[in-house]
């Protein structure tokens, strides 16, 4: 048994109080939390305001390489951005995409990330054919996971089926890297995965969910397939709604938004994350609210990419939750998330406060635990004790009420996070892999070597 003592924190229906001591098991679970009361000397001490620490529900490592890189194309929008994805995909290797998911993860968790859902498609060589050597069939799957571990961030690999290059059209040649020969045979490799991943690596570190890609990369009659044949207690995510092009293409193949698709098959429920679900009719918003589903807002990767602002509130008031990830990296800062899922609703209304203080830590703590079906962090008995803390008193934060930091913080303020009740990281400086953009210039510099 190990604790945590925090300066102050944010506890679960109390807001912020001072000196909170929390008991700590060897699995890294909080097993009791007393307030007002000093720090033992064995204590690991955490300065600051500590919150539950942040669950990062979409990510896609392999994007980080494009930040910084696409924006001299002038007049542009999401599927010329997709172009120079692809590139990036091209060039990864199982070995390049360990040492550069390392670098990524190490970043989140220092600005306060402690879990993340990995929306991962690159699953074979470049032609499309398996790896072969010791990790086989699964090498990238492994080396996200290896890189995870490293980082110490808790994975939860969303292995995504990808089977078409668009409605009604084959995978491209290099799309080819990301697909099976159909739903079936990636319901195989999708078994095959979780029980490796099982036989290597604890379940607090790294686990197996499932994606399907889009309505775009699986084809209408496969959905069938896997309604009837995916295990039902597997958390799964989809890429909803993202584009109108994507709704109309649809509606045009089948008679249904992505949303009616889903539903007709029976995949709208509560295990169901719709990622982005930006362009949404008000049938759709019933439906997802209904199915008690989770939607995954990425603001500033929206914002990024020109989306479009998503009705989050809709969407919460019909009945969805929702949560928050850093989907193509462009920002990796959960605080910058937070105000961006607050701000997009008073851009859109023209009023303020959707989403108070306390519902922004919900989104981005327990909302994204949830849709990786893991146990949510914070401070309260049966949670993981994963914290993020900040500087209340820094240049951005001086003056701020306490529990109101979420509309004033970030990245830049996060002195210490905690995982598992244990030191990740300080000042920006990961515990055990050092600085981040180290990493990251490193890992970087091989890819564009590797891709020249």
């Amino acid at each position: 048994m190990s604790a945590v003592w925090c300066e102050a924190a944010w506890l679960p229906g109390r807001g912020v109080v001072d000196r909170v001591r929390a008991e700590v098991n060897a699995a890294g679970i909080v097993t009791s939390v007393r307030s007002g009361v000093p720090a033992r000397e064995a204590d690991l001490h955490v300065e600051g305001v500590a919150f539950p620490a942040a669950a990062n529900a979409h990510s896609h490592a392999f994007h980080r390489v494009l930040r910084g890189r696409t924006h001299a194309m002038g007049v542009g929008s999401f599927w010329t951005w997709r172009q120079q994805m692809y590139q990036a995909a091209g060039a990864l290797t199982p070995e390049l995409y360990e040492e550069l998911a390392t670098a990524v993860f190490a970043e989140m968790v220092v600005t306060g990330w402690t879990s993340v859902a990995e929306f991962h498609y690159v699953h074979h060589r470049p032609d499309g054919t398996p790896y072969a050597g010791e990790d086989g069939r699964h090498a990238m799957e492994l080396a996200l996971a290896r890189a995870a571990v490293n980082a110490r961030i808790r994975l939860t690999l969303l292995d995504t089926c990808y089977l078409a290059g668009g409605i009604g059209q084959p995978l491209s040649a290099e799309q080819a890297r990301f697909g099976d020969a159909g739903p079936e045979a990636w319901l195989e490799r999708l078994q095959s995965l979780r029980e490796e991943v099982a036989r290597r690596f604890s379940p607090d570190e790294v686990t197996v969910a499932a994606a399907l890609h889009s309505v775009r990369a699986v084809p209408a009659e496969a959905f069938e397939v896997i309604a009837r044949d995916l295990p039902a207690e597997l958390p799964l995510h989809i890429h909803l709604s993202e584009q109108p092009a994507e709704n109309e293409a649809c509606v045009q193949a089948t008679g249904m938004t992505p949303t009616g698709l889903l539903h007709r098959h029976g995949l709208v429920t509560p295990r169901l994350s719709a990622v982005h679900a930006t362009h949404l009719a008000e049938a759709d918003i019933a439906i997802l609210g209904a199915g008690h589903t989770t939607v995954v807002m990425c603001p500033t990767t929206e914002a990024d990419l020109g989306d479009g602002i998503g009705p989050a509130a809709a969407l919460r008031d019909a009945g969805a939750r929702i949560a928050l990830g850093t989907d193509q990296h462009a920002v990796v800062d959960p605080w910058l998330e937070m105000r961006a899922l607050e701000h997009g609703e008073r851009l859109g209304s023209g009023q303020r406060g959707w989403f108070p203080p306390d519902a922004l830590h919900t989104a981005v703590s327990d909302a994204g635990a949830a849709a990786q079906g893991r146990r949510p962090p914070g401070l309260a008995p049966g949670r993981y004790c994963d914290l993020m803390a900040v500087d209340p008193a820094s240049l951005r934060t001086v003056g701020s009420r306490r529990d109101q930091l979420a509309l004033t913080a970030t990245a830049q303020d996060v002195g210490t996070v905690v995982v598992g009740g244990r030191l990740a990281a300080r000042k920006g400086i990961h515990a055990t892999l050092g600085d981040p953009a180290r990493l990251l210039a490193t890992a970087l510099a091989k890819l564009d070597s590797e891709g020249s």
